[in-house]
């Protein structure tokens, strides 16, 4: 089994910072990609930042330029560095890890999410 933890969603005003982490554990052999997604009004999750394993990135638009992703792949973790908060930044954020098991089954695998909450 894989399990991702989230830690660092909050409350902050606009203008200011937050630094998410998520943190993959279990039975893994190897992780590709990972990436941050946020749920929007509609309760669609959209994709945020992606990062492959050789470190490449991409943003969506709305975020270029205020969010940086980054790894550790030796502590399986993927961090999201969030500056310049808007108020339309404010969701639940959820991580997601594309996984190798030990046993060799591959999948793709959620955090339980982190809320953000930008105010005025």
């Amino acid at each position: 089994q894989v399990q991702l933890v989230e830690s660092g969603g909050g409350l902050v005003q606009t203008g200011g910072s937050l630094r998410l982490s998520c943190a993959a554990s279990g039975s893994i052999f190897s992780i590709s990609a990972m990436g941050w997604y946020r749920q929007t009004p509609e309760n669609q999750r959209v994709l945020v930042a992606h990062i492959t394993s050789g470190d490449r990135t991409n943003y969506s638009d709305s975020v270029k330029g205020r969010f940086t992703i980054s790894r550790d792949n030796a502590k399986n973790t993927v961090y999201l560095q969030m500056n310049s908060l808007k108020l339309e930044d404010t969701a639940v954020y959820y991580c997601a890890a594309a996984v190798t098991t030990r046993g060799g089954g591959k999948g793709d695998y959620w955090g339980q999410g982190t809320q953000v909450t930008v105010s005025s």
